[in-house]
């Protein structure tokens, strides 16, 4: 029945597209509390920027602007667990927006205290589903040398297990691999070996040159024949691998996702017109505000606008003039984030997800 509504959630938002950059707010928000990190990967410097961070209190007065327009809310980083205020945080989120999903993603490192603070989360979120991505880029060592932690595969797997026994219905836990040019050649030893572990989902996203990551100028892209084959192996194993409810819908997203940064990555051009600065938007941790991660542009600061993101979204000339930019510029970046949301507005990538929900 879930997976129903949100069906019918989605087609409804695709036939009111009109009507967001005139009256509405986004359904998906990124919210970057840290970008203080305990790992140090080949494929991301975050750690290295230097910023102030917002309190409980002033995402309290974001998120109470924003309502109950937020759908879906990732909760990201750096390192979210390493924000010893994060229950908190989620908390007044949960309490000004009740977003049906609540993503967090995590190195899983603190493998000692993470699973119980999901348990709390979850608890205190009871009507939102909370999805945790544990990252995991190889096996054994190899795992922990791309994440530049010793031990780093052996806290992540003890993370997961952890999270994996908690006995909540809105708890999921996947796994989250960046092919990089550091293990796209052992990609099927990896997925393979990964998928074993039963999550209830798994991911990949292309390492690529971000702003957001201070990854500009780092050779870590892999070649595009690699990773198609790497992509193909892994679309097999996906449609070959039985899926339930929600999950079921969500990898049907994700199939269409790995065809889709195939295409742009051969093709170089737009696939899916881009509904970032409509549909969603990231905040960062000292408060600025992007249509997205890649062209990472500061259109406000929600501190100028007394912490009203909604005042902010409509009045920004600045943020109009973006918006425009990415029609005219017809962006076609790999960003999954982005994409998923961008793949909401698509007829074609709906009547998929029907048809694979409506499969025995």
């Amino acid at each position: 029945m879930k997976s129903i509504k949100l069906l019918l959630k989605l087609i409804f938002l695709r036939l009111s597209r009109q009507l967001y950059e005139k009256i509405m707010l986004p359904v998906n928000y990124t919210a970057s509390v840290t970008y203080r990190c305990n790992s140090r990967c080949k494929t991301c410097n975050i750690y290295k920027i230097k910023t102030e961070e917002l309190s409980v209190d002033e995402y309290d007065k974001i998120f109470r602007s924003i309502g109950k327009s937020a759908y879906w809310v990732t909760i990201s980083g750096g390192e979210p667990f390493l924000r010893r205020d994060l229950e908190e945080i989620i908390g007044v989120i949960y309490k000004r927006s009740k977003p049906s999903i609540i993503n967090i993603p995590t190195n899983g490192l603190l493998y000692k205290e993470i699973p119980q603070r999901v348990k709390t989360i979850a608890q205190n979120c009871p009507k939102s589903n909370i999805v945790i991505n544990v990252s995991i880029d190889d096996i054994g060592e190899r795992d922990s040398a791309i994440r530049g932690v010793p031990g780093a595969y052996e806290k992540a797997l003890k993370t997961y297990k952890g999270i994996k026994k908690i006995d909540l219905c809105n708890v999921n836990v996947g796994i989250h691999t960046v092919i990089s040019k550091f293990n796209v050649d052992r990609f099927r030893e990896i997925a393979g070996g990964l998928m074993d572990l039963h999550p209830d989902s798994y991911i990949t996203e292309i390492a690529e040159n971000r702003v957001e990551l201070d990854t500009m100028n780092e050779d870590i892209t892999p070649r595009v024949m690699d990773y198609s084959q790497a992509i193909d192996f892994l679309l097999h194993k996906i449609r070959n691998t039985p899926f339930k409810g929600m999950n079921k819908i969500t990898q049907t997203f994700r199939i269409e996702y790995y065809k889709m940064v195939k295409k742009i990555l051969k093709e170089q051009h737009c696939v899916l017109p881009c509904y970032a600065g409509i549909l969603s938007a990231q905040i960062v941790p000292n408060g600025d505000v992007w249509l997205c991660c890649m062209k990472a542009i500061v259109v406000g600061n929600v501190k100028d606008y007394g912490y009203n993101f909604k005042k902010l979204w409509k009045k920004n000339m600045l943020l109009k003039k973006e918006r425009k930019a990415i029609r005219k510029e017809k962006c076609y970046c790999p960003m999954a984030n982005a994409s998923y949301t961008n793949m909401l507005m698509s007829n074609r990538v709906l009547f998929k997800a029907v048809l694979r929900l409506l499969k025995k």
